[in-house]
């Protein structure tokens, strides 16, 4: 379970960055930077969240809708940022890079300045603060894992509703992800604004 072992490591302004929608066929990609003030939070805050938070891949889709919500609620003692690439910036400059600059605009808009990042994974965009990046950070640091779970939730809600201009492909369900739902609409409607026509899949009902 995810602690606050790596938060306490550095001094300063820590905040944990995570990304959502790295694979899905269509949408954006999204990344969250979420600072847990620790000498502000009351202990039952704390002690709230050492308990419920975890990656959000192992949160049903209600338990991470509440832990958003509790997230935001507190925003005396948690800064939040949220960063979005693009379709159009997916395409232009691959995945990975464009996860770095949703990470980037997701620092970027927290209220105040930061001394460290901890980013999830092994790869880290370029930030005007220090870095450590985590493997599997989001089962490791609790300020990750609430990255993850804005992250996840915020693409999910966008996904959700462009699902309601293009219901045929099931976004609200798939969240762009290549589903066999998702597949068969590409062969029966083609591609929309929003695919990411660099992804292979994709790709192929072009050619078609």
């Amino acid at each position: 379970m995810p602690n606050f072992e790596f938060e306490k490591s550095f001094n300063g302004r820590v905040a944990g960055v995570d990304e959502a929608g790295r694979g899905p066929w269509a949408g954006p990609v999204v990344a969250a930077a979420v600072v847990l003030d620790l000498q502000k939070m009351p202990p039952p805050l704390i002690t709230e969240l050492t308990n419920d938070l975890d990656d959000s891949k192992k949160l049903s889709a209600k338990r991470r809708d509440f832990l958003f919500e509790r997230l935001h609620s507190n925003d005396s003692y948690i800064d939040i940022g949220i960063g979005i690439a693009n379709v159009e910036e997916i395409d232009s400059v691959n995945i990975l890079q464009a996860t770095f600059l949703a990470m980037q605009r997701s620092v970027a808009k927290l209220s105040i300045p930061i001394d460290t990042a901890l980013i999830d994974g092994n790869k880290a965009p370029k930030l005007d603060c220090a870095v450590k990046t985590i493997i599997g950070g989001d089962g490791k640091s609790l300020s990750i894992a609430a990255a993850s779970v804005v992250a996840k939730v915020t693409r999910d809600r966008i996904m959700v509703n462009l699902g309601l201009d293009f219901p045929m492909y099931g976004w609200e369900r798939n969240k762009g992800y290549g589903t066999k739902e998702h597949s068969t609409a590409l062969s029966s409607f083609g591609i929309t604004a929003h695919h990411r026509k660099s992804y292979k899949p994709v790709r192929l009902h072009i050619k078609k």
